[in-house]
C-alpha cells in the first residue's frame, strides 16, 4: 500500500509528454539495451548448453562411463571374462563389456579409408550405445554367417561407398607374423548394418564386428584390451573407476568418460565464461543508458520534486520513485529479452537454422538447449543492474531542497 504512490508517480514519469520526447526515446533505448542483453546471454546460454549436451550425449554413446585398460600395453587382458564378472558385482556398475580396439583399413568400391575396428562381445551393453542407433541392418547380422558381419558409421560407409549387405575387405596391418616380419592380414566382412551416432568423428572412422571375428583378424588369441563398463549415474564415475582398480589389482588403471573428453569440456566451460564477459558489457551499456535516462528525468522533473516534498512527501519516497522507474526499465526489457531469446532458440533448434561442415565442427547444426532456470538469473541479474543504475539519481532527487527550487516560481 505505501509503495502505491511511489510506483505511480514512476509510471506517469516513463510515460513522457510530447515536449519530453528526448526522454521517451532514451527511455525506449534503454528498455531495448536491457531486452538485447537478456535476449544475447539466452541465446549464447542455449548454444552453450546445447553443443555440451549433445556432445556429451554422442561421446557417451561411443565411449563408456568408466574404461579398464591395461596399464603397461602386452598381449591384452586373458581372464577378461572371469574379470567381466566380478566388474559387475562392483556398486553402481549396470554392465561390463569386454572389447578389442584395432586399427584397420577398410577397402570399398569407391576407395580404401582407416578406421577403428571394435570387437564387441555380443549380448553385452554395446547394444545400449552406438549399436542402439542403427539407420540400417540389425545387430543380428554381427552373430553368425560365412564371411563375418560389419556394422559401419554412416560417413565411413558413404566416403568408402558401401552398402548393406555388400562385401568389404578389411585389412590388418599388424596380422600374421612370417619370417620376414608381420605381414598385412586380409579377410571379408559382410556390411550387417550402418549406424548414425551425430558425432562425425565417430561416423566417419568406427566399425563393429563380433568379438572372435576380431580377434581372427588382428591375429590374437581369446584375448581384449578393455572392458567397459555403464553405470547408473554419471557423475559417480571417479568413484567407480577407483573401487574397480582396487577389484582389477595393480595391473590395471581405469579411466573416466571425464578424462577421455576433458578438453572439448574444458573448451565449453571457458566459451561460456567468455560469452559471460562479453555480451554483458551489453546489459553494461543498457544501465548506463537507464543512468542517463533518470539523471535527466530528475533534471527534467526539478521543479515536480519539490512540488512534491513540499506537499509532504518524504525524500525516502522521492528516492523509491526513481528507483522503480529503473526497476521497471529493467523488467519490461528482461520480459521482453527473455520471450525474445526462448522463442528463438527453441525455432532455431527445431528448424536446425544454423547448419555447420560436419568434418570441422563434428555437429552437422548448432543446437539450442534453453534451460528455464538460466532464465531466472539471468533476469534477476538485469534487474540488479538496473537497480544499481537508479542509486545515483535517486539518491540526487531526494536531495533537492524544495525552498530553493520554488523560490522564483
Amino acid at each position: 500500500m505505501p509503495a502505491r504512490f511511489e510506483l505511480f508517480v514512476a509510471r506517469r514519469y516513463l510515460r513522457a509528454k510530447r515536449k519530453q520526447a528526448v526522454i521517451s526515446v532514451i527511455t525506449v533505448i534503454s528498455v531495448l539495451g536491457v531486452a538485447a542483453g537478456v535476449m544475447s546471454l539466452v541465446i549464447a546460454l542455449a548454444i552453450n548448453n546445447g553443443f555440451r549436451n549433445t556432445l556429451q550425449r554422442n561421446l557417451l554413446s561411443a565411449t563408456a562411463d568408466v574404461t579398464l585398460l591395461e596399464k603397461e600395453p602386452g598381449f591384452g587382458i586373458e581372464n577378461w571374462r572371469e574379470l567381466a564378472g566380478k566388474l559387475r558385482q562392483a556398486p553402481r556398475v549396470v554392465s561390463a563389456s569386454p572389447s578389442l580396439y584395432g586399427a584397420v583399413f577398410l577397402s570399398g568400391p569407391l576407395q580404401a579409408e582407416g578406421a577403428v575396428l571394435k570387437g564387441v562381445e555380443l549380448g553385452g551393453g554395446e547394444a545400449g550405445g552406438l549399436l542402439g542407433r542403427l539407420r540400417e541392418g540389425s545387430v543380428e547380422g554381427l552373430r553368425s554367417g560365412d564371411p563375418p558381419g560389419i556394422i559401419l558409421g554412416a560417413r565411413l560407409a558413404e566416403k568408402t561407398g558401401m552398402r548393406l549387405r555388400s562385401l568389404a575387405t578389411v585389412i590388418s596391418p599388424q596380422g600374421n607374423l612370417t619370417p620376414l616380419g608381420p605381414w598385412p592380414k586380409t579377410e571379408r566382412f559382410r556390411v550387417a548394418g550402418i549406424f548414425e551416432s551425430g558425432f562425425y568423428d565417430v561416423d566417419v572412422a568406427w566399425a563393429f564386428a563380433s568379438l572372435g571375428a576380431t580377434q581372427r583378424l588382428l591375429g590374437l588369441e581369446d584375448v581384449v584390451n578393455a572392458i567397459e563398463l555403464k553405470i547408473d549415474d554419471l557423475y559417480k564415475a571417479p568413484e567407480v573407476a577407483r573401487a574397480v582398480e582396487r577389484m582389477a589389482g595393480p595391473k590395471f588403471a581405469a579411466t573416466t568418460w571425464m578424462e577421455q573428453n576433458r578438453q572439448i569440456f574444458n573448451a565449453l566451460r571457458m566459451e561460456k565464461a567468455v560469452t559471460w564477459v562479453t555480451i554483458g558489457l551489453i546489459v553494461l551499456v543498457a544501465a548506463l543508458n537507464i543512468l542517463i535516462t533518470l539523471v535527466m528525468m530528475v533534471m527534467e522533473k526539478y521543479r515536480d520534486i519539490a512540488v512534491l516534498m513540499s506537499m509532504g512527501a518524504r525524500r525516502e519516497q522521492i528516492r523509491r520513485i526513481f528507483m522503480f522507474q529503473g526497476v521497471l526499465i529493467g523488467a519490461v526489457g528482461a520480459l521482453l529479452g527473455l520471450a525474445a531469446g526462448y522463442t528463438l532458440s527453441f525455432l532455431a533448434d527445431r528448424h536446425r537454422w544454423i547448419r555447420l561442415d560436419e568434418s570441422v565442427y563434428a555437429l552437422s547444426y548448432v543446437p539450442f538447449d534453453p534451460r528455464w532456470v538460466d532464465g531466472l538469473w539471468i533476469a534477476a541479474a538485469a534487474l540488479l543492474v538496473s537497480f544499481l543504475a537508479t542509486l545515483y539519481p535517486a539518491r540526487s532527487a531526494a536531495r533537492i531542497p524544495p525552498a530553493e527550487a520554488l523560490r522564483y516560481e
